[in-house]
């Protein structure tokens, strides 16, 4: 990775180590069940900070296994663990969509955190690292505070669970993972029917299984030896999706070390910022400035931290690997080493064209100013080749009242996204014809136009649906007429009042909403445009809305719905940019 200082800062050079690996050390945690690592460290005599990932996806996969070498390869005992009730661990598996205390993974990361410094490898002080759900489970641990934890990273994980849902089922994620996940039960169970390995029912879900139960109804009906014992705990997540099952800003007072976050513009869990904000404002004190936050141009695979991705290419600087980012946190935070990262302002950003790394000092930035952009058209804003304009003036008296499309969830707009499900930067013109997406563009810019933080869009609305979703996704258009998409956001109109306060809808009435998408950082240059998409569907990124009121898993009935988007004086649709001025 390009330093995120000056380039004639000196960095000490470190000749790799010979490593060893130590494969399945038992733990015994407090209720007796064990729990299996792999353990990799330096072949010498010296003892190494540890550094413990959790997981529930094998910790004999390559990606475990090439970032556990090249951190001890560096000087440190790496200890990776599977999960309870997964892989080589014993015990029943709980996944994170159920109460904390139903789960043992503060308990059992405790355990780990105080075995992993008593390893004769280690100096006795201990580091996390593990992306996603990994992350999950180190904030889990955070609850309970181990005193060997010295340090923490954490990647790729939201504040709120409900911040990477909407509250809404992730069908094509989410059917896929659960898929996946369900291998290893097979395995154990010994069962001969069906894939028992990642790799087996990634290639069955892609060649088989995914056109056929995307589109199952009801959703809730789909043949259960499809996900094994899994199958018991996704029933009752389909009946929670409103649920609230964790959110780890009641951790936040009392993490006792310094933590590293990662994310990327285009993390389905870029909610990993609210974690990072939330510690640097609720937090102890004496950690507040001890934090530290890092957003790339990436995803949320961390194993694809690139500077190419989708059809753009922000260049070499942009590119590392996740043991690059483990191995420098550490290095400074636990061994001292000045590798610049004492000089680094806490917030570490790649602004998208701007193109470079810059400093900040917060999330979000103190200076922003949160301007308001309207939603304008003369009544037919659908295609890209509609009238629908966007324009830092209010609506006037006399202009068209509405645009207005129909929603059919036979025919959904689909997900433009990668073929693992997750989002990335993609060419929005597949749906530059569809009738059913309303468009709103920008004027092209003739000065730079820079948005950095939190984005809002206010919609005024109406369906003759007793319930129905609206979609807003943020694109810049290059000169080129390429649209590449920013950030986006959805919300089930009876989740309008809260998540936890659903409420139906009185037909052909008008509502306001506010939809919240994902964070931005962006800047546009002359000749550039941003444009909004507003639709009704995402799919399969989320499940379709069958209009009618009925909970989604139990039903199977589909409606159309007719849909009207008001921006008047005193209905003035809006979105809510994040300015930085300059």
């Amino acid at each position: 990775m390009a330093r995120l200082t000056s380039p004639d800062k000196k960095y000490p050079s470190i000749k790799p180590l010979q490593v060893v690996v130590e494969s399945n050390l038992e733990l015994t945690t407090r209720d007796g069940v064990i729990l299996r690592s792999d353990v990799y460290h330096p072949t010498d005599d010296q003892a190494y900070p540890s550094l413990v990932c959790r997981t529930p996806y094998n910790k004999q996969l390559p990606r475990y296994i090439e970032t556990a070498t090249d951190l001890a390869k560096r000087g440190y005992c790496v200890v990776v663990q599977d999960f309870r009730g997964r892989y080589a661990s014993d015990g029943d598996y709980h996944w994170m969509w159920r109460e904390r205390s139903e789960t043992h993974d503060t308990e059992d990361g405790y355990d780990t955190i105080e075995w992993a410094a008593t390893l004769k490898w280690s100096d006795g002080r201990v580091g996390t690292w593990g992306h996603s759900n990994a992350s999950w489970a180190i904030w889990m641990m955070l609850d309970s505070q181990p005193p060997s934890l010295s340090s923490t990273l954490a990647s790729g994980i939201s504040q709120n669970i409900l911040d990477i849902n909407f509250g809404i089922f992730e069908t094509g994620r989410r059917l896929e993972w659960t898929h996946m996940m369900a291998a290893d039960m097979r395995r154990r169970a010994e069962l001969t029917d069906g894939a028992i390995t990642p790799a087996q029912a990634s290639k069955r879900w892609n060649e088989v299984e995914r056109g056929k139960y995307i589109w199952w109804l009801p959703l809730g009906d789909i043949p259960s030896e499809t996900f094994s014992e899994l199958n018991v705990q996704l029933q009752t997540y389909h009946r929670n999706q409103n649920k609230e099952y964790q959110h780890f800003g009641d951790i936040h007072p009392k993490v006792r070390t310094p933590i590293y976050q990662i994310t990327g513009w285009w993390d389905r869990l870029i909610g990993t910022v609210d974690n990072f904000s939330g510690i640097t404002t609720n937090g102890p004190e004496e950690l507040r400035n001890q934090h530290r936050l890092i957003i790339g141009p990436w995803g949320h695979d961390a194993t694809q931290y690139q500077g190419k991705i989708g059809p753009v290419d922000y260049g070499p600087d942009a590119t590392t690997t996740y043991a690059d980012l483990i191995g420098r946190w550490y290095d400074f935070d636990l061994k001292g080493i000045d590798n610049g990262f004492a000089d680094e302002a806490p917030v570490q950003m790649w602004v998208l064209g701007e193109d470079k790394w810059r400093g900040e000092n917060e999330w979000p930035l103190a200076r922003t100013e949160y301007t308001k952009v309207y939603l304008h058209s003369r009544g037919s804003a659908n295609t890209i080749w509609g009238d629908g304009l966007l324009s830092w003036e209010l609506p006037e008296a006399g202009e068209s009242q509405f645009d207005e499309y129909h929603y059919d969830p036979r025919d959904p707009v689909m997900s433009l996204m990668r073929g693992d499900s997750q989002a990335a930067p993609v060419d929005q013109s597949p749906h530059d014809h569809r009738q059913d997406i309303l468009v709103y563009d920008f004027p092209v810019v003739d000065s730079n136009l820079e948005l950095v933080g939190p984005v809002s869009l206010k919609l005024w609305a109406e369906t003759d649906g007793f319930d129905t979703d609206w979609t807003a996704k943020l694109a810049v258009v290059y000169e080129d007429g390429l649209a590449v998409n920013l950030t986006y956001g959805i919300m089930r109109a009876r989740y309008r009042d809260g998540y936890e306060n659903p409420k139906l809808l009185k037909l052909n009435k008008v509502y306001e909403y506010t939809i919240k998408l994902n964070p931005i950082g962006c800047l546009l240059k002359p000749g550039q445009r941003l444009r909004l998409y507003v639709s009704s569907s995402d799919f399969p990124n989320f499940d379709r809305n069958h209009n009618n009121g009925e909970d989604y898993w139990s039903d199977s009935d589909l409606r159309v719905a007719h849909q009207q988007v008001f921006h008047t004086v005193d209905r003035p649709s809006h979105i809510l940019l994040p300015v930085i001025p300059n």
